[in-house]
């Protein structure tokens, strides 16, 4: 049984260029997504949210497996960002920031296939998010780099795309900041860390 691998059929979206920033187009996809706010190092609920999300998603890849005969990779983990001031993500104040995490889903996965997947998860724990939900994110036109190191690290490339990079191109905020983890940060050090930075936006 073939694999599908999401990361390499959509290959222009989980391959930028380290440093500088590419624009993109990103379809509409569908995710498994949790929210919350606060700091992701301290909130024991993002800690839950991840859990659940993984719990989720991997149920769904083996019922995909057995019910239609298609397996899958499942997708490295996703988070939306944003706050009343942008500016606290080039300083780094996490306890202002909300957040969506989330975990890309193949467009053959269906909505029956997410809730039986709940409810497998529910027989091994009975924390469920209220905001637990199965649905499609419509980014479109994107500006998107490759940053290599600690997530702290962030700011100033942030800053760089915020004050001279968008403004440059005539573009604005249309839609949260968005990051997809590509390595593991239990395994990995943090000095290589690979995270891409996804800011969707939308002409002045």
């Amino acid at each position: 049984m073939e694999k599908i691998d999401l990361k390499r059929q959509l290959r222009a979206l989980f391959n930028p260029p380290k440093h500088d920033f590419v624009d993109v187009v990103v379809p509409t996809m569908s995710f498994v997504k949790v929210d919350g706010s606060g700091d992701p190092n301290s909130a024991a609920e993002y800690r839950q949210a991840v859990e659940w999300i993984y719990g989720v998603s991997y149920a769904m890849k083996f019922a995909a497996k057995n019910r239609l005969g298609r397996d899958y990779v499942v997708p490295p983990l996703e988070a939306l960002w944003w706050s009343d001031d942008p500016g606290t993500f080039a300083r780094r104040e996490k306890d202002r920031w909300q957040w969506t995490v989330m975990i890309l889903v193949p467009d053959f996965v269906t909505g029956t296939m997410f809730e039986d997947a709940v409810a497998k998860t529910l027989t091994k724990r009975n924390d469920r998010p209220p905001s637990l939900r199965f649905e499609p994110l419509s980014e479109g036109r994107s500006l998107q780099t490759l940053h290599i190191g600690s997530y702290d690290d962030e700011g100033q490339t942030l800053k760089r795309l915020h004050e001279e990079v968008m403004p440059g191109m005539g573009v604005t905020f249309d839609g949260p900041h968005h990051e997809i983890y590509l390595s593991d940060p239990r395994r990995t050090e943090p000095s290589k860390l690979k995270t891409i930075l996804r800011q969707p936006v939308r002409a002045i």
